[in-house]
């Protein structure tokens, strides 16, 4: 894999329009839009995404706040006890809709799978660590609630890009958040992050610096920094070329930190996305980009790594 010249820089304030205007302009460049032109970028494709063969529960409260509701994706023919998977969306923790994401909760429902994407507060409603205390929270309903959606709580698995990826990694890596709920993260069965900023101080980013109190921003905000033998198993993929997250220092000091703790990791890279386009591969269009939608059902199938049988990602730069 390269070295990079470029500093560090996690997500800045307008994430959701790079997100829109790159993923539209990939969508154009492999003719699929159509008659759809005049849809969103994301609503595009979300509508291009297959659906019909899965229920949709929506608008889901799992707790008080107006921001605390969640979507359920649940395939139609399902098998019974389902494994589960939590997808936090990225936003650089000052936008995003759940809604947005519909092609995610798809793209893993398609592949069988009981997939939930909360809502969580944002900036400047709430600051750092209130989101992560959001993120918590729903993955403690979805533990409770899940099996009356046809999901197995015993395989529940979180994941995120970008912010969202941050997200997963906190509530898989520091126990605190899931404590509060009752909850230990040993009942994570793994953990899936897509671009993730896990090590990103000092912060550089100005729209950034004021959610996590800069300029004291507490060490213990970095999930590096929460690992230890007892972490849940992990899937860290990145794009190699990415230039908003940088993938050496994040997602493969992660990776190199948790094998240092014995802990089961695989980490991929592909060359042929970007820090945006990763998380748009998920969506039926543009899978043609990169492998993520079969990889993460690797991994899953897999049972993170224990079935050695099925076990068929490799680390590797694709």
């Amino acid at each position: 894999m390269h070295r990079y010249n470029y500093p560090l820089h996690i997500l800045h304030g307008n994430y959701m329009k790079l997100l829109k205007r790159t993923l539209i302009a990939v969508a154009a460049g492999v003719a699929i839009l159509g008659g759809l032109a005049a849809c969103s970028p994301l609503g595009t494709l979300n509508a291009l995404s297959p659906g019909s063969a899965l229920r949709t529960s929506a608008a889901v409260p799992y707790g008080s706040n107006p921001r605390h509701k969640l979507d359920i994706y649940t395939p139609q023919k399902a098998a019974a006890n389902a494994p589960v998977v939590v997808f936090f969306m990225g936003g650089n923790w000052v936008k995003g809709e759940r809604d947005d994401f519909a092609f995610v909760g798809r793209a893993l429902a398609s592949r069988g799978y009981v997939v939930v994407i909360p809502d969580y507060r944002l900036y400047p409603e709430v600051k750092y660590p209130d989101f992560l205390d959001d993120s918590a929270q729903a993955v403690a309903w979805t533990a409770r609630e899940i099996a009356g959606f046809g999901g197995d709580p015993k395989r529940l698995y979180v994941m995120g890009h970008s912010a969202g990826a941050y997200n997963a990694a906190m509530v898989a890596l520091d126990p605190r958040y899931l404590a509060k709920h009752g909850m230990k993260a040993s009942a994570l069965r793994g953990w899936i992050g897509l671009a993730g900023p896990y090590d990103f101080l000092p912060i550089e980013n100005t729209s950034t610096r004021p959610v996590f109190h800069f300029p004291n921003t507490p060490v213990d905000s970095q999930p590096i920094n929460h690992v230890s033998g007892e972490s849940p198993r992990a899937l860290l993929i990145a794009a190699s070329t990415d230039a908003l997250v940088n993938p050496v220092r994040n997602t493969g000091g992660l990776a190199n930190k948790l094998r240092a703790n014995n802990v089961f990791v695989k980490e991929i890279y592909y060359a042929r996305v970007n820090h945006v386009t990763l998380v748009g591969s998920l969506a039926a269009p543009l899978r043609v980009l990169a492998p993520t939608l079969d990889d993460i059902d690797a991994f899953i199938k897999s049972d993170a790594g224990r079935d050695t049988a099925r076990d068929t990602l490799r680390n590797t730069a694709q």
